[in-house]
C-alpha cells in the first residue's frame, strides 16, 4: 500500500495525490479527504462546503474545459478517468496544460481559474469533487471555459472526441485564443476615503475601494452588497480615530460601534469566506511604560479608543489567516500634525509642543507598502510593528525639526507636558512612550524608511 503523497505539476497550485486504498475480500476504503495529513504535505486548507458527485454511464464520456471560482478536490469513487488541466489564469503559465490517468488510488487539487476536463475510460465511472464554494447561477455565469478540441493546447484523449459522449454546451466552448482568462480575485480596501486608505490604494492598484457611505461597517446591511466570494484580500483601514471624543458619552459608543462591532463583522465575513485580512491597530494599544514595544508585549490600554483598538485586534486575531499591523503618529495626505507646525512656522507662530510623549513618525506610503510586502510575501499570520525608523522623538522634538526644515529656529517650539498641555480640556490618556520594535517586520525582509528622511521629502512635496 502506497503512502499518501502530494505532487506539484507544471501548473502552480495544480497537485496530484496518492491515495492509500486499504483493500481486503470486500473491497477497499480511502480517506478521500484527511484535512490534517493533506495539509502537512502542502494541500492547501481551502474549506470544502459542498460534496458533489458525477456518474458517466458508458466509457468516453467527456465533460470540459471548465475553469471555475473556487478550489476543488477530485477524487474517483469507481472506475478511471483521463483527466486534463489547462490554466486559464493570467500570467505566463496561460495555456498550460498537465494531463493524468486516474484510478482510485488518485486525487487530484485544482484552484480557482484552473480548466478542467474529464473522460471516463471505463462504464459506471463515478468521480466525486469537493468545492469551497456553493455552486449558483451567479457563479456559474463567471466561469472561463475551453473548448475540450482546442488545438494549441492539443489535449491527447484516450478515446477521440469524434467517438467520445459530449454535450453540445460543451462542444460549443471557445478556442484558446478567444478565451479572456480568468479574473483574480479582487482585493477591498476598507476605509478607502482616509489618509492610509488612499495610500493603500497606490499600494494596491489593482484593488476595489470601499468607501463611506457606500460601505459602512456599522450598517450590516452594507455587507450584502459586496460579492464577498470573489475577494481574495481584505485590507482594513477603517477606524474610529477620535481619540479625545471617545472619552465622552456619545464618543464612546461610537468608538465601539466602528472599532469593534463594525469590525467583528469584517472578521466574520473574512472567517466565512476564507478571505485574509489585514487590519491597522496603534500604539494606544499600550500605556506607554515600556520604551519601546514588541508585537508580543500585553495589551495594557489606558483610555477607550485604546480599549477599542485593543479589543478590534483580539477579533482579527482568531482569524487563520490575518495581519495585525500595529503603527503610531501617522502622517499622510490631508490635515496632520507636521501639515499644522509647518503651517504654523510659515505664518511666524512660536507653538507650545508636548515634549514628554516619545515615539516614531509613520508615513502612509511606507505604511502601504509594508503592508503589500505583509501579502505579497505571505509573511506569517500574526502582528508587526510597522513605523519609519530611526531615532525616537518627543512631539516637541519633530516640531522642532520642522521649524528647521522651513526656515526657522528651532527655539520657537517651547516644550511643554503633557499635563499642561491639555489643563482643563477634556482628554483621553496617552501612553508616554510610543515607539515601536521594527525587529519582526525587518526580519521578513521590509525595513522602513528614516523618519527624517521621509519628513524632508515630505515637506518639500
Amino acid at each position: 500500500m502506497a503512502d499518501l503523497t502530494v505532487t506539484t505539476t507544471a501548473i502552480p497550485g495544480l497537485l496530484f495525490l496518492d491515495l492509500p486504498l486499504h483493500g481486503d475480500a470486500r473491497g477497499w476504503f480511502k480517506e478521500n479527504w484527511q484535512r490534517a495529513k493533506m495539509i502537512e504535505l502542502g494541500l492547501p486548507d481551502f474549506g470544502p462546503v459542498q460534496n458533489n458527485m458525477s456518474f458517466n454511464a458508458t466509457a468516453g464520456s467527456t465533460r470540459g474545459l471548465h475553469a471555475e471560482p473556487w478550489d476543488k478536490l477530485i477524487s474517483l469513487a469507481h472506475g478511471r478517468i483521463f483527466g486534463a488541466w489547462v490554466d486559464l489564469r493570467p500570467g505566463e503559465n496561460f495555456g498550460t496544460s498537465v494531463t493524468l490517468d486516474m484510478g482510485t488510488d488518485k486525487a487530484v487539487f485544482v484552484p480557482r481559474g484552473v480548466g478542467n476536463g474529464y473522460q471516463a475510460l471505463e462504464p459506471d465511472t463515478v468521480y466525486s469533487y469537493l468545492v469551497n464554494d456553493h455552486w449558483s447561477p451567479e457563479a456559474r455565469s463567471s466561469y472561463t471555459y475551453l473548448n475540450l478540441a482546442d488545438e494549441t493546447v492539443a489535449i491527447n484523449w484516450p478515446i477521440p472526441l469524434d467517438q467520445a459522449e459530449i454535450s453540445a454546451a460543451d462542444q460549443s466552448h471557445p478556442q484558446l485564443a478567444d478565451v479572456t482568462p480568468m479574473a483574480p480575485k479582487r482585493t477591498v480596501v476598507v476605509g478607502a476615503s482616509g489618509q492610509l486608505g488612499q495610500a493603500l490604494l497606490h499600494a494596491f492598484p489593482e484593488a476595489t475601494p470601499l468607501r463611506r457611505p457606500d460601505f459602512d461597517v456599522t450598517d450590516p446591511a452594507t455587507f450584502a452588497a459586496v460579492p464577498w466570494s470573489q475577494v481574495g484580500l481584505i485590507v482594513n483601514a477603517s477606524a474610529y480615530t477620535a481619540v479625545d471624543a471617545a472619552e465622552t458619552a456619545e464618543g464612546r459608543r461610537d468608538a465601539w460601534n466602528v472599532n469593534v462591532t463594525g469590525l467583528g463583522r469584517l472578521v466574520e465575513v473574512a472567517r466565512a469566506h476564507r478571505i485574509p485580512l489585514v487590519h491597522v491597530s496603534s500604539d494606544y494599544v499600550f500605556d506607554g511604560t515600556i520604551e519601546s514595544h514588541t508585537e508580543d508585549e500585553p495589551l495594557s490600554p489606558l483610555g477607550v479608543y485604546g480599549q477599542t483598538k485593543a479589543a478590534g485586534d483580539a477579533l482579527v486575531a482568531t482569524l487563520t489567516r490575518h495581519w495585525i499591523v500595529r503603527a503610531s503618529w501617522v502622517i499622510g495626505d490631508g490635515n496632520n500634525f507636521v501639515r499644522t507646525m509647518a503651517s504654523l512656522a510659515d505664518r511666524g507662530v512660536k507653538p507650545s509642543v508636548v515634549g514628554d510623549q516619545f515615539g516614531r513618525l509613520t508615513f502612509t506610503s511606507d505604511l502601504a507598502a509594508g503592508i503589500a510586502h505583509l501579502v505579497s510575501t505571505d509573511a506569517p499570520a500574526g502582528t508587526y510593528n510597522l513605523t519609519n525608523g530611526g531615532p525616537t522623538m518627543s512631539w516637541a522634538g519633530i516640531a522642532k525639526r520642522v521649524f528647521e526644515l522651513r526656515g526657522r529656529d528651532a527655539a520657537d517650539v517651547s516644550e511643554v507636558t503633557t499635563a499642561e498641555y491639555f489643563a482643563g480640556k477634556t482628554m483621553a490618556p496617552r501612553p508616554i512612550h510610543s515607539t515601536l520594535g521594527l525587529e519582526k517586520l525587518q526580519n521578513i525582509g521590509f525595513t522602513p524608511p528614516d523618519a527624517d528622511l521621509r519628513l524632508v521629502e515630505y515637506l518639500s512635496e
